[in-house]
């Protein structure tokens, strides 16, 4: 509805700056090519193909039927799921945390990432975020009206930011710097002498660090990810993020956690508090289970990891095949590929968006195009390894007739 005088239409232009209309007009190339006959290969949104481990699926099922289960949960998470999340920090990094103070539940980890800066910022606050980024993080800066100064994430540097490159005036005015390693959509590693010289640097400067710890199981080749509160003391000046969905194939049930510096999480609880009323119960009460499988060892987090590094070996193998070679990632489950160099392509396709819309509606791929994360993210696209390992090769073939035939 369009109104004569003053009020226009009932949208808010921070939507705008969200980010995430690029995935709703990827669904709308999806219907293009479905429509027109091709059968789709998915390979666009990171959503897990797999179930949960049955013990978790039991738990589920079991709490879901009791009576008592239908009351207001906490909206900082339940005593038993915090307590269990410290203990899983605790085996997994060998980091304390106190779960009482320094830990809070999240409807998943966006749910904490898209409130954040709402909770610790005021309007016309400085934050900084990584360029190419997962779409939230400067999606939250403009929903809370916080400016963002973006860190580029470049291929001359292996994706890793320049820390030294962000101008003092930057770092004096900043609230809060925002990264995730691995990331999504690049899934760059760090060491700790890394996380050492920005704790470092954040403490000097008193901006909060905010760490996206996403991927956290999902390390190939025998890389395990590491937490930034490994870093002594960092807990004073940083926070981390968790989430169930990629790890335990969790994503539908909506549970995540941030842990570390208690006056971030005292906000967030706070604002969460008026927002909302947390997890359902018997969610709490699968994660629990997850975590507690995943301290003995008897989870299904290495097979996620083991699962998605087949994945992406026979996925580049069969790329590489078709003559296109792309990177190797060491986690996550995506692949972040440049596009072609030479593509005996009619359509003469240039843009990461064009090259993805096109792909798609010839092939029925869908991959999503690398502007989605931000303007260094274009001349890439983002590729999620969520289908079996046939469809994956099937993938390939068809983009190799693409790139020789453009057809």
């Amino acid at each position: 509805m369009t109104f004569s005088g003053n009020k226009v239409k009932w949208r808010a232009e921070k939507l705008s700056h969200l980010g995430s209309s690029i995935f709703s007009e990827v669904a709308g190339w999806k219907g293009e090519a479905i429509q027109a006959g091709l059968d789709v290969i998915d390979l666009g949104i990171g959503s897990p193909d797999q179930a949960p481990a049955l013990e978790i699926r039991q738990t589920l099922s079991a709490a879901v039927i009791r009576e008592n289960s239908y009351s207001y949960p906490s909206s900082k998470g339940s005593l038993a799921f915090r307590k269990q999340a410290a203990a899983w920090m605790k085996k997994r990094f060998g980091v304390t945390v106190n779960a009482e103070e320094e830990l809070v539940a999240l409807m998943g980890s966006q749910d904490g990432l898209a409130h954040m800066a709402l909770a610790i910022c005021n309007p016309g606050d400085l934050a900084i975020v990584p360029d190419p980024g997962y779409p939230i993080y400067a999606g939250s800066l403009a929903i809370a009206g916080v400016r963002p100064w973006s860190l580029p994430l470049l291929a001359e540097n292996d994706f890793l930011p320049d820390l030294d490159s962000i101008p003092e005036e930057v770092w004096r005015e900043a609230v809060f710097i925002l990264l995730n390693f691995p990331g999504n959509p690049i899934s760059t590693e760090v060491d700790m002498d890394f996380f050492a010289k920005l704790i470092s640097l954040a403490r000097k400067w008193e901006v909060l660090v905010i760490h996206d710890l996403a991927y956290s199981e999902m390390g190939f080749d025998g890389y395990k990810p590491i937490s930034i509160l490994q870093v002594p003391g960092a807990i004073d000046t940083a926070v981390e993020f968790h989430s169930f969905s990629k790890s335990f194939n969790m994503a539908g049930c909506r549970i995540g956690f941030m842990t570390g510096n208690r006056e971030a999480i005292s906000a967030l609880r706070e604002l969460k508090g008026n927002m909302d009323y947390g997890v359902f119960d018997p969610i709490q009460e699968a994660a629990i289970v997850a975590l507690e499988l995943a301290m003995t060892g008897n989870d299904a987090s290495e097979g996620v990891a083991s699962l998605y590094e087949r994945r992406r070996d026979v996925f580049v193998e069969a790329l590489a095949l078709e003559g296109w070679v792309v990177p190797k990632p060491r986690a996550t489950m995506f692949i972040w590929a440049p596009l072609p160099e030479e593509m005996d392509n009619p359509s003469e396709v240039g843009s990461s968006r064009a090259f993805a819309r096109d792909l798609l509606l010839k092939t029925g791929v869908a991959v999503i195009p690398g502007d989605a994360f931000g303007s260094q993210g274009e001349g890439f696209v983002r590729i999620a390894l969520v289908e079996e390992e046939s469809r994956l090769v099937e993938a390939a073939k068809r983009i190799g007739r693409y790139l020789q035939k453009g057809e």
